[in-house]
């Protein structure tokens, strides 16, 4: 993008959907604006829609599952650039930070993120296959 579009995309402000996208809080623009239309994203302390321009300076908050963001817009990004480059587009707050990492790491230690339904672990699959194999050869006899 020249440096015109540049100044222009700024001055005219950046689709929130897209920001948000860009500064990788979401994967994708369609789960950005499902969150941002459920009420998940506030911006100056108010609900938005996906095509609310923002522009540098702008306080946001952020919900996604149990942890809350609260940052300031620092800058626009037209592009989605890898991580270390997107966590220079805010600047999230001392106090969120601590309070986000204190609950990841309460989350880490009761082990609510370990245990996910999905796919059997390789010892999971082995004690499918004894139980199976146990009332497999129980019918065998039975009969």
């Amino acid at each position: 993008m020249s440096k015109p579009a540049q100044e222009q995309a700024c001055a005219s402000g950046q689709r929130l959907d897209k920001w948000l996208w860009a500064a990788r809080f979401f994967k994708t623009r369609q789960l950005a604006t499902e969150a941002i239309n459920g009420g998940k994203v506030e911006v100056e302390g108010q609900g938005a829609k996906p095509g609310r321009p923002i522009r540098p300076g702008a306080h946001l908050i952020i919900h996604k599952d149990s942890l809350t963001w609260d940052i300031r817009v620092l800058a626009l990004a037209s592009q989605r650039r890898p991580a270390a480059e997107a966590a220079l587009l805010y600047e999230e707050s001392e106090a969120s930070r601590l309070r986000r990492q204190e609950l990841v790491r309460e989350r880490r230690e009761l082990g609510i993120l370990t245990d996910r339904p999905g796919r059997p672990t390789k010892r999971d699959r082995r004690q499918i296959e004894r139980f199976t194999a146990g009332i497999t050869s129980q019918e065998g006899t039975i009969a």
